[in-house]
C-alpha cells in the first residue's frame, strides 16, 4: 500500500518538475518556453539516432559475422 502511495506520487510529481526545470531553463537563457521545450526535443531525437546507429554497428551478432567473414577470405 505504502509503494502504491509512492508511485502515485512519483507519477503526480514528473510533470510539476518538467515544467519547471523549463520554466528555470527558460528563464537562465532568456528564451520563451515552447522554445526550450522544442529545443529539447529536438535534442533528445538526435542523440537517440546517433545511440541507435552506433548500437547497430556494435551488435556483437554484426561484428561476429564481419569477424567471420574477414578470416574465411
Amino acid at each position: 500500500m505504502l509503494m502504491l502511495s509512492l508511485f502515485r506520487f512519483v507519477a503526480a510529481m514528473i510533470p510539476w518538475v518538467r515544467n519547471l526545470v523549463t520554466w528555470l531553463v527558460a528563464r537562465s537563457l532568456n528564451m520563451p518556453e515552447p522554445l526550450v521545450h522544442d529545443t529539447g526535443v529536438f535534442v533528445f531525437v538526435q542523440v537517440r539516432a546517433i545511440e541507435n546507429r552506433v548500437g547497430k554497428a556494435l551488435c556483437p551478432v554484426r561484428l561476429m559475422r564481419q569477424l567471420r567473414s574477414l578470416l574465411q577470405r
